[in-house]
């Protein structure tokens, strides 16, 4: 029986590239994004069983509603994948800037991981997959971005815990990539840029071993070291280097 998977930020960039990359090893897909044209231009190229919803976790209440119909008309879920997100890095550092980048990377975060999670304790199994970044490991001057994904990633092992406490067979895997060839990645000789489609195949394969935590793609692993250790002052001059 095909595994089925809902990918929350389905319609562009990395979530777009593991949904074609999911449907063609056979799962079964529940589709969210914000923009509906684009989830019925996904649906139609996948060319497999799908299930769409359109959400916005901007609007926590309204998402989650959207994500129970969404399992509801699935059928029930094994994996879902919180991908959604956003960040501000914008020279004038306008508050609502930050403020939208919480909406969606924390508040929206929350609500769907917290509706998961209830969701898989209910039935003692699931796998539950979001994407942080390697700008969760420390600060930097995208403030709330960094900040934002340092959440998730705290959140997803705090939900560890309370699997691991209350010995609920939930796996947690924490996606952390780093610079990949989307939207989100702005400007010229951006370091070790990685294809989306790379970046995707990678994602799948931690998801399939259900790996805690995985590095996109792999080499990031040894720029998260050289994060954890380096000394704060050396860290900030690298950072606005990298700028």
């Amino acid at each position: 029986m095909s595994a089925k998977a809902i990918i929350i930020g389905a319609t562009s960039g990395i979530g777009k590239a593991l949904a074609i990359h999911m449907a063609k090893q056979g799962y079964k897909l529940g589709l969210t994004g914000r923009r509906e044209h684009l989830l019925h231009s996904l649906q139609q190229q996948l060319g497999t069983q799908t299930c769409i919803s359109v959400m916005d976790i901007a609007q926590p209440q309204n998402a989650i509603a959207q994500l129970k119909y969404l399992i509801e008309q699935m059928q029930g879920v094994d994996i879902i994948i919180i991908n959604a997100g956003i960040g501000s890095c914008e020279p004038d550092f306008p508050l609502s800037g930050e403020l939208e980048t919480i909406a969606v990377n924390v508040t929206g975060f929350t609500g769907i991981a917290n509706t998961a999670y209830h969701y898989f304790a209910q039935q003692r199994v699931g796998h539950l997959v979001a994407t942080s970044s390697i700008m969760s490991l420390r600060g930097g001057p995208c403030a709330s971005y960094n900040a934002s994904k340092a959440y998730i990633a705290s959140y997803l092992e705090g939900l560890y815990c309370r699997a691991y406490r209350d010995g609920i067979d939930i796996s947690l895997t924490d996606i952390r990539p780093g610079f990949v060839d989307t939207d989100m990645a702005k400007g010229n000789g951006i370091f070790w840029l990685a294809p989306v489609d790379k970046a995707a195949q990678q994602i799948l394969s931690a998801i399939e071993k259900k790996k805690r935590i995985a590095y996109v793609t792999k080499r990031w692993q040894l720029i998260a070291l050289l994060m954890r250790f380096m000394p704060f002052k050396g860290f900030v001059r690298l950072m606005l280097g990298a700028r």
